[in-house]
């Protein structure tokens, strides 16, 4: 069991048990048959927690039945199941994971929610992964903007990237007193190669 697959039983092990579905719990986290995990996904009434175990378990196995969860709990308020989504995104393999994180990150509505699409994107290295951080980027170095943690990681994402394209909104991040390490450190990648 990976340390994510732990975390992820252990949080949602105390889920079932506040609601009385131990036994439901542990048969879901046993379960070896794709088919029932998938079922789990489209049966009504279910709770979270049995689809975020159901589609993590998916999407780990590479299982594409998994991505519209996923990317519904990629932009859960709650970080941890964020954190979940992406581990099994970024190993579903599945061709629209890199647009549909994209669209979560520069959505100007869901910024709060837009630091683990973000990172998500960046770990893709998709042809996506630039021109959405970079936009995100430059959206977020307003001077009163509250969200520089995901900016942040746009500037983390960038560096990591090594997009020449990315040059722009870096240079405009040095400024910023959170941003101006990160964006050098950033820049500097970009010139050793």
């Amino acid at each position: 069991m990976d340390e994510e697959l732990r975390s992820l039983a252990h949080r949602s092990a105390e889920e079932a048990a506040a609601a009385g579905e131990s036994a439901d719990h542990r048969a879901l986290l046993a379960a070896d048959d794709p088919e029932a995990l998938a079922l789990v996904l489209v049966e009504r009434e279910r709770p979270l927690w049995a689809r975020e175990l159901a589609a993590f378990r998916l999407g780990c196995a590479g299982d594409r039945r998994a991505f519209e969860t996923l990317v519904l709990l990629l932009n859960h308020r709650d970080p941890e199941r964020c954190v979940s989504a992406a581990h099994a995104l970024a190993r579903l393999g599945d061709p629209r994971t890199p647009r549909a994180a994209a669209a979560l990150a520069t959505n100007p509505l869901r910024t709060a929610y837009a630091l683990h699409p973000v990172r998500l994107l960046a770990a893709l290295r998709a042809p996506e992964s630039a021109p959405a951080l970079a936009a995100t980027l430059t959206r977020l170095l307003g001077p009163d903007e509250p969200h520089w943690r995901v900016a942040l990681a746009c500037v983390e994402g960038l560096g990591g990237l090594g997009d020449p394209a990315a040059r722009p909104a870096l240079e405009a991040a040095l400024p910023h007193p959170r941003l101006g390490a990160a964006a050098s450190e950033a820049l500097g990648r970009l010139r050793a190669e």
